[in-house]
């Protein structure tokens, strides 16, 4: 497996209504090699900007991300060949009009053929149980099936590892299994933020993110447990302070 790690990483943005900058991740230090990695969190909690880090998507403000030694910011292009990112809306990840071309136009840097893009784009969709879907407007999928299209998409370049920012948030339950057993045959890492805690309890290690930090780093059952135990102390307390 590939190895990402965050030395001492933290994240903060300008905001209009203060003079301090707004702290999105503070001081976070990792070492990712496992071939499942989830992490879970409340909303704003800073999930999100740790997933955008490990493709370059953004900088942090201090501190270094790397991806089997290539620095996100110094070594962005190599960065972004070796790790795909799937967001939470696959319609904003699918610009094209059909899945067809999508995939067609993830390949054309790498695969000048337009023969041989064809033909590799198709195997990405056939590989995802896709390609009698190739040709249908996106707009006339459901949304696991877009959010299948968006990972065709990632897959067909051949990423070492795969990001994932809530997948299956859009999605019901059938499409969430369509998608939980598409993402359990890939030999891609994985690292996915997710609200669904059945998914994050078949990973192989689970972060769990608070305030910009990680609050628990472990095994799955023991991170969910602790998640769960938080967030009822904080509906216990927020009933206490209604009464």
């Amino acid at each position: 497996m590939p190895t990402v790690t965050f030395d001492q990483v933290s994240v903060a943005v300008e905001t209009e209504n203060s003079p301090q900058p707004k702290v999105l991740l503070d001081a976070v230090t990792l070492r990712l090699e496992e071939a499942r990695v989830g992490i879970i969190g409340a909303n704003g909690s800073g999930k999100s900007t740790l997933l955008r880090l490990v493709n370059g998507l953004i900088q942090p403000t201090n501190g270094r991300v790397t991806v089997d030694g290539d620095d996100t910011v110094r070594a962005v292009r190599k960065v972004r060949r070796n790790v795909g990112f799937v967001f939470t809306d696959p319609l904003s990840q699918l610009v094209m009009p059909t899945g067809r071309e999508d995939v067609e136009l993830s390949l054309r840097r790498s695969v000048k053929n337009g023969p041989e893009r064809r033909r590799q784009a198709e195997a990405a969709l056939d590989r995802l149980g896709l390609l009698h879907l190739a040709d249908q407007s996106i707009y006339e999928l459901s949304g696991g099936e877009r959010q299948l299209m968006a990972l065709a998409a990632v897959l067909a370049v051949d990423p070492a590892v795969l990001v994932l920012d809530e997948p299956s948030t859009l999605l019901d339950l059938r499409n969430r299994e369509l998608l939980r057993r598409t993402l359990a045959t890939l030999d891609q890492q994985i690292i996915m933020s997710t609200h669904d805690l059945d998914l994050a309890l078949e990973m192989d290690r689970v972060l769990v993110i608070e305030a910009g930090r990680v609050a628990f780093d472990g095994a799955p059952a023991e991170a969910v447990a602790a998640y769960r135990s938080w967030c009822l102390h904080g509906l216990n307390h927020a009933a206490r302070d209604a009464q």
